[in-house]
């Protein structure tokens, strides 16, 4: 059984959709970033840096917090949604930390700055939009000759790049050109019908 502290977040998403992919069980236990519940003793004992998603494994008596290492030890642990040849496994995880090292931190700072920031910021408004366009650029290249964002197969990869192109249009309020980026936004139009992804955000709802 998996314990899920979670909140309507894209990395919140991430493993609420691997879960529901999976079939498995699980409960979500939201936690109110909005109200300061991450800073909870209970929770910090789950998630040292105070970040939702964390997962509980009961089964493993297992603690686990960032959004990836979740979806990395749940895909390997039920084999599935993650090669389990070395090449094509890494294939698939540079493009997750690709999605930590780049879409998260940019698409979250654009969000910031242009939904949340009790200030007017023009120079970081311009900068991370900017760079959100960029890596859109990269990742509707990449979907030039692929089918997902790895390649051929729907991956954690895609888990954990899909949510960040639906807060950027739902909750960042920003809006994707499909001239611009017609593969990325079939991708991702694509991956919406699919009913684990329906599920999960339903879920928070």
């Amino acid at each position: 059984m998996y314990t899920l502290y979670s909140f309507a977040t894209p990395n919140g998403f991430k493993p609420t959709i691997l879960l529901e992919e999976l079939h498995v069980a699980y409960e979500i236990k939201l936690i109110n970033i909005k109200n300061g519940e991450q800073f909870t003793e209970e929770f910090l004992q789950i998630s040292p840096n105070n970040k939702i998603p964390a997962l509980h494994d009961s089964d493993n008596d297992l603690n686990l917090f960032e959004s990836v290492a979740i979806l990395d030890y749940l895909a390997e642990k039920h084999r599935q949604f993650l090669p389990l040849d070395l090449k094509e496994k890494f294939n698939v995880l540079q493009w997750c930390y690709f999605q930590v090292g780049h879409v998260g931190p940019m698409f979250g700072q654009y969000g910031h700055f242009h939904r949340y920031a009790g200030e007017e910021v023009p120079y970081a408004k311009k900068r991370y939009a900017d760079e959100c366009l960029r890596l859109m650029g990269v990742m509707d290249k990449q979907l030039n000759h692929n089918q997902f964002i790895s390649g051929d197969t729907y991956t954690i990869a895609d888990m954990a790049i899909w949510p960040w192109i639906y807060c950027y249009q739902h909750f960042y309020e920003g809006k994707i050109d499909a001239n611009l980026f017609p593969d990325l936004i079939n991708w991702y139009q694509q991956l919406a019908e699919r009913q684990a992804i329906k599920d999960a955000l339903a879920a928070y709802e």
